[in-house]
C-alpha cells in the first residue's frame, strides 16, 4: 500500500516584507481644457468727460485703438491714454479722411456705402488749474 500524504501547502507565517503605499492626497484629475475661465482684463475709459486730472493719470486703457490721444495725452506701449498735464478731460469726434494711396483707404473705404463718413475718437486734456484744493506750504 501506498503511503497517503496529505497536499501541503506552502505557508509563510511572516507578514509580506512588500510595503504598501497609500495615497496621501486624492488625485484631482486632469487640468486640461482650463481656457475661458481667466479674468477679464477691464479695458475701457478710466476718466469722463469733465473729470479733473492730474499729469500722468490713466485715461483709458485699451487693446486695439479705439481711441486716439488728442492735445495734452500720451500713449503707451500697450495703447494706454495717459494725461501729459494737469487738466479737464474732453472726448471729441471728428472726421477722418485718410491718405489716398494708404492701406486704409484702399480697404476701409471701398466697402462703406456711398457717402459714409469715418470718425475718429480723441480724448483731449484742456490744461486748467486745480479749482477747490489747496497746497501744503513749508511753514518756517
Amino acid at each position: 500500500m501506498s503511503a497517503h500524504y496529505p497536499l501541503r501547502v506552502l505557508t509563510t507565517h511572516y507578514p509580506s516584507l512588500v510595503a504598501v503605499r497609500w495615497a496621501s492626497k486624492k488625485s484631482g484629475g486632469s487640468s486640461k481644457n482650463l481656457g475661458g475661465r481667466s479674468p477679464g482684463k477691464r479695458y475701457g475709459f478710466k476718466k469722463v468727460e469733465g473729470a479733473f486730472v492730474h499729469a500722468g493719470n490713466i485715461l483709458a486703457t485699451q487693446r486695439l485703438i479705439r481711441w486716439h490721444p488728442g492735445a495734452h495725452v500720451g500713449m503707451g506701449r500697450n495703447k494706454t491714454l495717459y494725461a501729459l498735464e494737469d487738466g479737464i478731460v474732453r472726448y471729441t469726434k471728428e472726421v477722418y479722411v485718410p491718405p489716398p494711396r494708404s492701406s486704409e483707404s484702399r480697404d476701409v473705404i471701398c466697402q462703406l456705402p456711398k457717402g459714409a463718413v469715418l470718425y475718429k475718437t480723441f480724448i483731449s486734456v484742456v490744461p486748467t488749474t486745480e479749482v477747490g484744493s489747496f497746497k501744503l506750504v513749508n511753514m518756517l
